[in-house]
């Protein structure tokens, strides 16, 4: 009998190429190198002698053969991380709870497929957000009001376990008939004549402040408001400048409701982690939420990088 050269990992792959739609985005899905990906796909055409998907399509395009295979991944990856996820509880209990403090306004957005596909997984998992805006979640942690907190920065010296999840780049906002709308980005000087809108938070965990602003020696003029809606509504009637990121705004940025402008020439850039105790490190289902929060913000949101 004829022995497959059909893996996991291949089934793996051709997974993630359906639902990133491009060889670059189903890479860094995997932790992979985007060649260490080609390669695999090549060795089962080389093998077969039939191409699986369409070269330079966009989205990718899968041939019959990868159809083929691709039907054989949906059918076996999923029942193979059930099993995974059923040998776990045997294992090491199926209770539990999963409290998610976020210091970020605009975190909700792509953290809610997030929590709907962790539902799914971990029915046995209390699953909740702890209400409201939290300046320090990391210290709810050690209070033992959250178990996962989303940030922006690592703080090192805390005795937390630290996940990765993305990098994003940080817009400048203005009116579309704004006169900064017609430069090519806009520098720290620019906003020194300018109010800036923002959420109600400290200067420190403002990105603009903190990268630019500050250490240029520019303070303008401040005003604050919770909802991003809002923040979109002033920017739009040209009672300020705004700095958001780009995923958050993208939907308003293609209706034209704003323009927006990358701040500084190298573009201004912020990332997101994750943190919990180490001792809730090791709960089974720390480590699929970490990787659910990964893979749904790669395929929702616009312009990301994986950390």
């Amino acid at each position: 009998m004829q022995r497959t050269p059909i893996e996991l990992r291949h089934l793996q792959t051709l997974l993630a190429l359906r639902d990133t739609g491009s060889v670059s985005r189903a890479a860094l899905w995997l932790h992979l190198t985007q060649s260490a990906l080609s390669h695999q796909i090549k060795a089962l055409e080389d093998f077969y002698g039939l191409p699986l998907f369409v070269r330079k399509s966009s989205p990718l395009v899968f041939t019959a053969a990868g159809k083929r295979l691709l039907a054989l991944a949906e059918e076996v990856v999923p029942a193979l991380d059930e099993a995974g996820r059923d040998l776990t509880r045997l294992a090491q209990g199926t209770q539990g709870t999963l409290r998610i403090a976020v210091e970020c306004h605009t975190c909700f957005d792509w953290l809610m497929p997030a929590m709907d596909a962790f539902r799914q997984r971990w029915p046995e998992v209390e699953l909740d957000i702890v209400s409201g805006f939290h300046a320090d979640p990391i210290g709810l942690l050690h209070q033992d009001r959250a178990d996962l907190a989303i940030i922006s920065e690592r703080e090192e010296g805390e005795a937390v376990d630290f996940h990765p999840l993305f990098r994003f780049q940080m817009m400048a906002l203005m009116a579309n008939d704004h006169p900064l709308a017609g430069k090519p980005y806009l520098d720290a000087v620019d906003f020194r004549d300018e109010t800036l809108i923002t959420y109600p938070v400290p200067d420190d965990m403002l990105d603009i402040v903190r990268q630019v602003l500050r250490p240029a020696g520019i303070e303008p003029t401040r005003r604050t408001t919770e909802l991003t809606v809002a923040i979109l509504q002033l920017v739009a009637s040209r009672r300020g400048l705004a700095a958001l990121p780009l995923w958050a705004v993208s939907g308003y940025l293609e209706r034209r409701y704003v323009s927006a402008r990358p701040i500084t020439p190298q573009g201004l850039t912020a990332e997101l982690w994750a943190a919990t105790l180490p001792a809730i490190t090791t709960r089974p289902y720390i480590g699929e939420f970490v990787s659910l929060m990964r893979e749904t913000s790669l395929l929702t949101l616009a312009e990301i990088e994986l950390l």
